[in-house]
């Protein structure tokens, strides 16, 4: 365990910190810190920063509500630089986004990997920047009973292809599944933070219940 003293801070006495989602791993943003934000971050679990604006302490989410929950604080090897894993309430910028990470530089389509949120993103805007010919935009415009019906349709198929014990067709049967229900979401506003948060809660219930069952 490394401790404050073993930190180095630079000669204005602050260590840059990079505030990471504990959940999707994704950046929120980069502040800085000096000795006693800090020690309030660890006193309180609540990420508190430098401002080197208002040279003043700042503890994220005391005018906005949108605090972040301390997981964890990391030191990089030569200890003069900290990622601080949070689960945050709200969003982690002052514009109001979810990252103050979103303006693309630079982009290799051939090194781009797949990520759940990469389709998201897609979708969304397939929907708010409509696009002729694409299957998405088509399902936006026909609206959401029509949604609905496929993702019974891609359903009933998974079911068919488990039923038969065809690993191969029920892979590629969930994944049209988990398509159209990633439309449904946008379609309705829901986002993948919320489907994590809803499964998260539900792991800390099932887990107090096993602790339950053990102590009977």
């Amino acid at each position: 365990m490394v401790t404050i003293n073993q930190l180095k801070f630079d000669e204005k006495g602050l260590i840059p910190a990079i505030v990471q989602d504990a959940e999707t791993k994704k950046v929120l943003t980069l502040a800085y810190m000096n000795e006693e934000s800090l020690k309030i971050s660890m006193e309180k679990g609540l990420t508190c920063f430098w401002s080197r604006s208002r040279q003043e302490l700042w503890l994220k989410g005391d005018t906005s509500g949108n605090y972040q929950h301390i997981c964890s604080i990391e030191a990089d090897c030569d200890r003069d630089a900290l990622v601080v894993s949070v689960l945050k309430e709200g969003p982690a910028c002052h514009l109001g986004t979810d990252s103050c990470f979103n303006d693309l530089v630079y982009l290799n389509p051939e090194n781009v990997g797949f990520s759940p949120e990469g389709l998201m993103e897609l979708i969304e805007g397939r929907k708010t920047e409509k696009k002729e010919g694409s299957y998405t935009t088509y399902l936006f415009e026909k609206g959401i009973d029509k949604i609905l019906k496929k993702i019974g349709e891609e359903s009933t198929e998974v079911i068919i292809a488990a039923k038969a014990g065809d690993k191969k067709e029920t892979i590629y049967e969930i994944a049209d599944l988990v398509y159209h229900v990633m439309v449904m979401m946008i379609e309705m506003g829901i986002s993948l933070e919320d489907i994590q948060k809803e499964l998260a809660s539900r792991h800390v219930i099932d887990h107090k219940v096993k602790q339950e069952k053990m102590t009977k």
